[in-house]
C-alpha cells in the first residue's frame, strides 16, 4: 500500500519537472529551476498530508516543518536570481535540452528521496504518542533551518555591499564553516530523518539512506566541490584566501 503511495507522488514529483524542462528548455532559462524544486517540496508534503495523513500533531508538525523550509528556501533562491540574472550552473545546460533534462531529473530524484522518511511517517495509521525521539529531531530540525536562514541572509547582505564586490565572505557563520547554509540543511534533514524514525518498525529505518543521499549530493556532487572548484579560480592566489581555506572547515564548524 504505501508502494502505490509513494508511486502516485513520485509520478506527481517528475511529471511536474519534466513538465517545467520542457518549458524552461523552450525558453532557455534556469530561472525557475529552484522555485520548481521548492515548491515541488511543498506540493509532495502537503499531498502526502492532505490525502493519507491521520491528522496527528506529529504529522501536522513534521509538513509544518517541510512547507516553512521549502517556502523560504524557495523565495530566497528565486529572488536572487532574478536579481543576478543568472545561475552560472546552468550556463551550457540550458543551450543543450538533453543535459537540461539530466539537472531537471535529479531535481525530482532530490525531492522524493529527500521526503521519503517524512512521507513514509505522514502515512503511518499507528502513530505512538510523541516522544524524546520526535523533539529531538525536530530540534535539529530548527537549528538547522536557522543556521541556513542566517548564513543566506549573511552573505546577501554581504553581496549587497558595494565595498565587498569581488570579495568572499569570512565574516558572521562564514568564519566558522566555509558552508554554513549546507550544514543547515544537512542538520534538518537529519532532524527530520530522526523525528520521523518514531514510528518506524522494520524496514523503514532505512530511509537512513535518505539524509545520506543528501549529504553525499552536496559533499561529493552539486553542492560544495563546484563552489570550492569556483572559490580557488577566482581567490587561490590570495594569500587571505589560502589561510582562509586552511583554517576554516568545509562544513561542520569547529571541526
Amino acid at each position: 500500500m504505501a508502494f502505490m503511495k509513494l508511486l502516485y507522488l513520485s509520478a506527481i514529483d517528475f511529471g511536474i519537472q519534466w513538465i517545467l524542462w520542457g518549458l524552461a528548455s523552450w525558453l532557455k532559462t534556469e530561472k525557475f529551476y529552484d522555485l520548481a524544486g521548492s515548491s515541488t517540496f511543498a506540493l509532495i508534503a502537503f499531498l502526502a498530508y492532505n490525502k493519507y495523513s491521520t491528522g496527528h500533531i506529529r504529522t501536522k508538525i513534521q509538513t509544518t516543518a517541510i512547507l516553512l523550509w521549502a517556502i523560504r528556501l524557495g523565495f530566497y533562491l528565486f529572488s536572487r536570481v532574478l536579481k543576478e540574472g543568472h545561475d552560472r550552473r546552468f550556463k551550457d545546460a540550458k543551450e543543450d535540452p538533453s543535459v537540461f533534462f539530466v539537472y531537471w531529473t535529479l531535481q525530482g530524484v532530490w525531492v522524493i528521496v529527500t521526503l521519503l522518511p517524512s512521507l513514509l511517517m505522514v502515512m503511518q495509521r499507528r502513530q505512538p504518542p510523541l516522544s524524546a525521539l520526535d523533539w529531538l529531531g525536530w530540534l535539529m530540525w530548527l537549528v538547522g533551518f536557522i543556521t541556513e536562514v542566517v548564513a543566506d541572509y549573511q552573505k546577501s547582505q554581504f553581496r549587497s555591499n558595494p565595498a565587498n564586490a569581488g570579495k568572499f565572505i569570512n565574516t558572521g557563520l562564514w568564519s566558522i564553516s566555509r558552508h554554513p547554509n549546507y550544514f543547515g540543511e544537512i542538520l534538518l534533514w537529519c532532524g527530520l530523518f530522526t523525528s520521523a524514525s518514531s514510528t518506524f518498525t522494520n524496514w523503514e529505518y532505512l530511509t537512513i539512506l535518505s539524509p545520506m543521499f543528501l549529504t553525499y549530493l552536496i559533499t561529493q556532487m552539486s553542492g560544495v566541490p563546484p563552489l570550492e572548484k569556483y572559490g580557488l579560480q577566482k581567490w587561490g592566489l590570495l594569500p587571505e584566501y589560502r589561510a582562509y581555506l586552511k583554517n576554516t572547515p568545509v562544513l561542520v564548524p569547529y571541526l
